[in-house]
Order: C-alpha cells, then structure tokens, then sequence
C-alpha cells in the first residue's frame, strides 16, 4: 500500500506572482489578519510545513489568489522518500540510517622532546 504525502508549492506559487522574498508575503498575511513574525513567513516559504491553521492557509490562497491545491500537491511516497524525511528530521528509529554529523577532533599532546 503507498503512503500519501504532499509537496508544499508556496515558493513556486510566489515567484510565479513576481514575489521573490519570504518578506514580500508579510504584508499579504497582515492585510488579511494573519500576524506571523518574519522567522515563521521565512519557514512557511521555505519549508514544508506540517500544521498550518486554516485561516493562514485561507490568506495565502487569498493573497496569492490561488487555491490550497495549488499550494498543496498530493505526491506517492515511496519508502526511501519516508526514510530521508525521518533522518533529515533526526528521528530515524534503530533500522534507519543515522544522519552525518561531525565527529569532534581529539587533540593528542605530545610530550616535550628532550
């Protein structure tokens, strides 16, 4: 059985309204009742979000004159597609793989030559 997932378009629905900061959406938001802090305008547009009230999905469907499934994209998610999203995430369970992260240097102290 597939998983139904979702690709998030706000990015691509802005620049094809010639709006090309996260910062250019604040003001749409604000003129409809929607407050948002630049830091979370900033997610919105950049990431995928995994709650969104439906009154702020409502604005940026106003503001961007466009609907929610042109925001919201139902995609097929494979296992794999799954599995990168969890590790990505840091919550890659014991059978996945674990994310890179660096390793810190040890420094070994040499003794004094004599």
């Amino acid at each position: 059985m597939a998983k139904l997932g979702y690709r998030w378009r706000l990015r691509e629905i802005m620049a094809a309204r010639q709006l090309w900061h996260t910062s250019d959406l604040a003001p749409l938001l604000e003129a409809r009742g929607v407050h948002l802090s630049p830091a979370q305008v900033y997610r919105l547009v950049t990431q995928t979000p995994e709650r969104l009230s439906l009154r702020q999905l409502m604005a940026i469907c106003d503001a961007l004159d466009c609907t929610s499934t042109d925001l919201i994209e139902p995609i097929e998610e494979t296992a794999a597609t799954t599995r990168r999203r969890r590790v990505a995430s840091g919550e890659a369970g014991d059978g996945d793989v674990r994310p890179l992260r660096p390793v810190r240097a040890r420094v070994a102290r040499t003794p004094p030559k004599p």
